[in-house]
């Protein structure tokens, strides 16, 4: 099963579609990337992905797999070759998959958010406050986990270090389009320095582009958000 054609429909801008070539690496699989447009979806992705039409899909020998989560315990149920992404043990396997899932719905949301204000320095204002709230509860999150070692899941990435790290990207990009610091050691030293770490893991190197890569599709992903609606 594990030797049949691979591919990721995805694009090097996205979180999401990150922590699917992020965890190929560390199971150090060969895959193709079908580089997405994501303001102008392709009919491979609308048929792969009817019904949330978003990457990243993963297509193994033609099946479609989709949303980033489910597709990260996907590549660790079917590929051992490389070290394993989600704990062994049932109950830090469950601990795992409830923060990656607080990390979708909390951080995610308020990064949106600090965009979407643009110059409203109130509502950024009241966005960071809340993006500060959410990482100091993921503070204490990687206290508890990493048990005193690097990543989350002990001595190298795992789950939860892929699920949150997969956001690091767009932190830089706030950096330098709002002028906000999101992990900073003051406030979150512990997370702070697994950022560090993270960035600097050769399974994520070549996964996380450069921030002024990034910036000229924020731009206009950042315009498209402000743009009222009806």
């Amino acid at each position: 099963m594990g030797s049949e054609e691979v591919k990721v429909i995805g694009s090097c801008v996205s979180p999401f579609a990150a922590r699917t070539m992020i965890a190929f690496n560390i199971k150090c699989i060969e895959y193709e990337l079908i580089e997405e447009n994501i303001l102008n979806k392709s009919d491979l992705l609308l048929k792969s992905n009817p019904i949330y039409k978003k990457i990243p899909v993963l297509i193994h020998g033609q099946r479609p797999i989709c949303e980033s989560l489910v597709i990260l315990q996907y590549i660790d149920e079917v590929w051992a070759s490389g070290p394993p992404i989600l704990p062994s043990d049932p109950y830090d396997r469950a601990i795992a998959r409830f923060w990656a899932a607080y990390i979708d719905d909390k951080f995610f949301a308020v990064q949106v958010a600090i965009l979407k204000a643009g110059g409203e320095e109130g509502q950024k204002a009241a966005a960071v406050e809340k993006a500060t709230q959410v990482l100091v509860v993921l503070e204490d999150a990687f206290t508890k986990c990493s048990k005193g070692r690097k990543f989350f899941g002990g001595d190298r990435i795992g789950y939860l270090d892929i699920a949150l790290g997969s956001f690091l990207l767009w932190v830089r990009v706030i950096h330098k389009m709002c002028g906000v610091s999101l992990i900073y050691e003051c406030k979150t030293p512990k997370l702070f320095q697994w950022a560090q770490h993270f960035s600097a893991d050769a399974a994520v190197q070549d996964v996380l582009p450069e921030t002024d890569k990034l910036l000229e599709f924020a731009q206009v992903f950042v315009a498209k958000l402000r743009k009222p609606s009806g």
